[in-house]
């Protein structure tokens, strides 16, 4: 029996997974096809396709394609450039079958409740029994569309610098990321829709999300006891067979996967091209590389975080984006900031930016995207200067069409 391999240290590697939306090319309704696109590209309805340094991935529902690194990446410089390559070739394969990539974190008008078509191969016995517990036609569901981000830890103490860190910084990422201010083909007030929705597609079973920023638990033994126990045990009821029981299950903003030695980040929107996507992991890596080194405060005072708090920050943010108004002068603190009581979140971040003097340790592409964030506001709301209050049908395809341009080129949306 050969040993398990090593677990990488704290960051030494990061991995990164962007889901994108198959969408007809002339209209940009969903296309349920990605068993089509892979079998296309393998020969068979199977989950994955390896290709060297990325994979693409199966997700729950079919008009959703993964794209990802295949497996911890060294470094993220070049990445931008490898997944742009991993989208052209997803469009150049899907353009025969009348359809293309479209980015965002929710398609603006999609009906999940007549639209959504479950992933029907491998792995299917899982989807099917989130169905049946939770029914997967809704927005929260089969409508969004996420960049996740592994980070790795090696040992317990890793882990709790770790998730402190995280837990920390989970409550201003919205104010980077967020991407969907359409929803039912109007807006609602939000600018991440995504995330509104998500914390309440569990509400069956609470227990899953939680409040979606993590509780403050520091050990392996404990989270397993505090959290994988409890949802567990709520869970048990509804899945006699034990088919989600596993780790997956639990669905907070940032989870433990410690069968992989990674902590997996979940509340961020996917944006419209790799270049910003990457742009804003660059930010986020180095961020939680400054506060897991006590840059600012010690690992003891983001360990006593208390969560309730952190969720009144985030759900700002994930409401308002950069824009958001953060008056907690204890939260301030966590990243050194000395400019007053209360700021902006999109000023927090230009702080963080500078005190972690991003224009000379980032790529100069990066600094480029989060100039631009910085300037012309989240995805979201360069969408919403766009739309100009019009959510007709027209004007949301125009939008949505530039979007999916910008995807093809590789290039950031204006508004």
């Amino acid at each position: 029996m050969s040993a398990a391999p090593a677990r990488l240290s704290l960051f030494t590697g990061t991995g990164v997974e962007l889901e994108y939306m198959i969408v007809d090319a002339a209209t940009l309704a969903v296309r349920p096809i990605s068993d089509e696109l892979i079998r296309a590209v393998t020969g068979a309805y199977q989950s994955d396709v390896e290709r060297g340094e990325f994979c693409w991935s199966n997700e729950l529902v079919l008009h959703v394609i993964e794209l990802k690194t295949n497996g911890p990446a060294k470094s993220l410089g070049h990445l931008a450039r490898g997944f742009q390559a991993e989208v052209n070739e997803v469009n150049r394969r899907l353009a025969s079958l009348g359809a293309r990539l479209m980015p965002t974190a929710m398609h603006p008008w999609m009906d999940p409740h007549a639209e959504t078509r479950l992933w029907p191969h491998e792995y299917s016995a899982v989807y099917e029994a989130y169905n049946r517990i939770f029914g997967c036609q809704g927005h929260g569901w089969s409508n969004l569309q996420s960049l996740h981000l592994n980070l790795p830890f090696a040992n317990d103490a890793e882990f709790a610098a770790l998730h402190a860190a995280i837990r920390a910084l989970l409550p201003i990422l919205p104010a980077l990321a967020a991407s969907s201010p359409v929803m039912d083909a109007r807006t609602t007030g939000w600018l991440d829709n995504r995330l509104a929705v998500y914390r309440t597609n569990s509400a069956k079973i609470p227990s899953l999300t939680g409040r979606v920023i993590p509780e403050p638990v520091f050990s392996e033994a404990d989270y397993h006891r505090e959290i994988f126990q409890r949802i567990y045990r709520d869970i048990a009821p509804h899945d006699p067979d034990g088919v989600l029981q596993d780790e997956f299950l639990n669905s907070r903003g940032a989870i433990a996967r410690f069968g992989r030695g990674s902590i997996e980040i979940r509340v961020l929107d996917v944006q419209e091209c790799p270049q910003a996507d990457l742009a804003i992991t660059e930010l986020i890596v180095e961020t939680l590389r400054a506060l897991a080194a006590e840059r600012w405060q010690s690992l003891e005072c983001l360990r006593s975080r208390d969560t309730e708090r952190l969720e009144t920050i985030f759900l700002a943010t994930a409401k308002d984006g950069e824009a958001a108004t953060i008056g907690d002068p204890d939260y301030l603190k966590i990243f050194g900031w000395q400019r007053g009581a209360s700021c902006t979140a999109t000023d927090l971040w230009r702080w963080i930016a500078a005190e972690l003097e991003m224009r000379s340790r980032l790529a100069p592409d990066a600094v480029c995207a989060l100039d631009l964030i910085f300037e012309r506001g989240t995805l979201a709301r360069r969408i919403l200067r766009r739309l100009g209050g019009d959510c007709s049908r027209a004007r949301l395809q125009e939008t949505y069409g530039r979007l999916c341009d910008c995807l093809a080129s590789g290039q950031q949306f204006k508004g």
